[in-house]
């Protein structure tokens, strides 16, 4: 083990050459541009033997990684935002030909305006493509997840594509300590991927062509299928990396003085960082309030949600990210959760760090307020411009 001071974008890069990966795809975008710079640091030193391929768009990007999973090689590759929509149709096809692609992404706004601010919005998009969404909030996190995610990911029983998910400049251009793992000890952990179901050369096989509506049915069911086998795959190599590491996790989503609280406020990313030291101040003050981290999104963790809502009377969910709905995505998603389960808590939502606004402290009292009913503002935009700041469009 080494400790290096690393930025996300660094903890992505070495932890996908810990990974042994052999084709890495790439097209800068910012603020993603340095995983891939790096990792073409890695292997021009030859440090890493991968095949590196320089492309023309993100599109292309993905359909090499596709092409070359269907081969058998473990592949990595990363993007933000306006790639990552490019994207779009190929995230698609990775998860319908169950290649177990892992991809690095830097949560940035979404256009127009032009913004490169953290932002959910781009992953939020590409919910319902069938990828795995994790959502580290350290650069730690960032290493021990990508090397996670490919284990999650090549599990025989999966084969799923997964995306690692860090907030922009929060944790792609900040630095922090980092504890890297010998090559060894990950080998340990993560062994050569079993290609099994790929493309041989010479051999005469179809993949991905097509399909009509007598067969196209299952195949969507067997997607199903390994999505729903995700959360005991994943909980067990969770268990496993911590016993090696010596680090935990803390499953799809982990909680933080919830025990007893009246309130628990549901967070993804960096924002979660901020929230646990509020919780703590607002607990000295005398009020009951908690913490759960969205850490996985894809799939949704019904059974973790459920059982946090049978111990606390109120949750409310901050989304980093605007989607045309009633309520924000994430929010949705834990009122869907909860829909019939029995004594249902009262359930609040709240948008905030949208376009890279900073999530602070003072925004997140103003949540746990109107959370535990103390305060009579709009739960919904927490923090817009004071008035008279008026924006023109167009």
């Amino acid at each position: 083990m080494t400790q290096l001071v690393l930025s996300g974008n660094s903890a992505q890069s070495y932890a996908a050459k810990l990974a042994r990966v052999q084709v890495i795809s790439a097209y800068p975008i910012t603020p993603q541009t340095t995983i891939v710079e790096k990792l073409a640091e890695f292997v021009g030193s030859g440090e890493l033997p991968a095949q590196f391929i320089k492309v023309e768009s993100e599109h292309s990007a993905l359909q090499a990684v596709v092409s070359a999973s269907a081969l058998g090689a473990r592949t990595y590759t990363a993007t933000s935002s306006q790639g990552l929509l490019l994207m779009h149709e190929l995230l698609h096809w990775a998860s319908g030909l169950r290649a177990p692609i892992v991809m690095g992404v830097v949560n940035r706004a979404v256009a127009p305006p032009w913004n490169i601010g953290a932002d959910h919005t781009d992953t939020i998009a590409q919910r319902d493509t069938g990828w795995i969404q994790y959502y580290a909030e350290s650069n730690q996190e960032v290493l021990d997840t990508v090397l996670q995610a490919f284990r999650l990911s090549e599990d025989p029983a999966i084969r799923l594509p997964a995306m690692v998910c860090e907030d922009a400049f929060y944790l792609s251009h900040t630095v922090e300590p980092v504890d890297v793992p010998s090559s060894a000890d990950v080998d340990a952990f993560l062994p050569p991927r079993d290609a099994r179901a790929v493309l041989v050369p010479g051999r005469a096989t179809r993949v991905g062509s097509f399909t009509g509506p007598d067969h196209y049915v299952e195949f969507r069911r067997e997607v199903a299928r390994a999505t729903e086998r995700v959360p005991v795959a994943m909980r067990n190599i969770e268990e496993e990396f911590a016993r090696r590491f010596g680090r935990v996790p803390g499953g799809p989503l982990p909680t933080y003085r919830v025990d007893d609280a009246d309130a628990v406020l549901v967070t993804m990313g960096t924002a979660s960082t901020t929230a646990r030291s509020v919780v703590d101040a607002l607990r000295r003050e005398g009020k009951k309030v908690g913490l759960a981290r969205l850490r996985v999104f894809r799939p949704f963790p019904d059974s973790e949600m459920r059982a946090l809502a049978r111990t606390v009377g109120r949750i409310g969910v901050l989304d980093r990210s605007f989607t045309f709905g009633r309520w924000g995505v994430a929010e949705t998603e834990v009122r869907a959760s909860l829909f019939d389960a029995p004594n249902r808590p009262i359930v609040r939502g709240f948008l905030g760090g949208i376009g890279g606004r900073d999530v602070t402290p003072g925004l997140l009292r103003r949540i746990f307020a109107s959370l535990l009913g103390d305060a009579g503002e709009d739960p919904r935009w927490m923090d817009l411009e004071p008035a008279g700041g008026e924006v023109v469009h167009g």
